[in-house]
């Protein structure tokens, strides 16, 4: 039976994870939790910083043209789709994890890298410190309004989440709505993304690595009720 899947990332990523589920012959929706709005933010010293780290592309999507002037900076991105992003907004990317935030800073450690510029969003994993010598936030997500109607989109369904706040939220939005748990299944970026769903679904799987293709993969994971 084809999977039926549940986009609940913000675009432009919903759209592009979207694209890549019915490519690879899922059956698949959009319902985006959050939207990306931009931050104000001040280029600090590039001269002053011997690496940049992205976890996202939505640093390098909603951090304007003053991106630009950091491109002296060479590149660690956490998943091959930020490293890609990087590369086409023509950064040098000389490594690209395939973990978590807390692994980037460990691979950041052992290339040498001692004063990192970390451009994230306004919730993030990682903390100035460290490697970190400057952290600045330039794109945030806020909550989008679902109606209960839209939630429907779910039974039976596998709900792809990407981040803890769209794991945290998506719980809730289902236990307000007197939703069954038992009718959902889910599928996580992390194990730590797993965590923050909390339990009762149907099914819960992990990607072993960040990235689309490694969830989808996870998904044969799941029972075939879920499926």
């Amino acid at each position: 039976m084809m999977q039926r899947l549940v986009v609940l990332r913000p675009e432009p990523g919903n759209a592009a994870t979207l694209a890549r589920a019915r490519d690879a012959g899922f059956d698949a929706v959009a319902l985006p939790l959050f939207a990306v709005e931009a931050l104000d933010w001040a280029v600090p010293d590039p001269t002053q910083h011997d690496a940049l780290i992205l976890t996202s592309a939505n640093a390098l999507r909603f951090g304007g043209g003053s991106i630009a002037a950091l491109r002296m900076l060479p590149v660690l991105a956490v998943g091959g789709h930020t490293a890609a992003a990087a590369r086409d907004a023509g950064f040098e990317v000389i490594a690209s994890g395939t973990g978590n935030a807390a692994d980037i800073v460990a691979l950041a450690e052992r290339t040498g890298v001692r004063r990192a510029l970390h451009l994230t969003g306004h919730d993030r994993t990682l903390e100035a410190g460290g490697v970190i010598a400057t952290l600045i936030p330039v794109y945030q997500s806020v909550p989008r309004a679902v109606e209960p109607a839209e939630l429907d989109l779910l039974d039976d369904r596998v709900a792809l989440l990407h981040s803890a706040r769209a794991a945290r939220r998506i719980g809730t939005l289902v236990d307000a709505a007197g939703l069954s748990r038992a009718r959902i299944a889910i599928a996580a970026f992390s194990p730590v993304i797993a965590a923050a769903a909390g339990s009762g679904w149907a099914g819960i799987a992990v990607a072993a690595r960040p990235d689309d293709a490694a969830l989808f993969t996870a998904l044969t994971a799941l029972p075939t009720t879920s499926r």
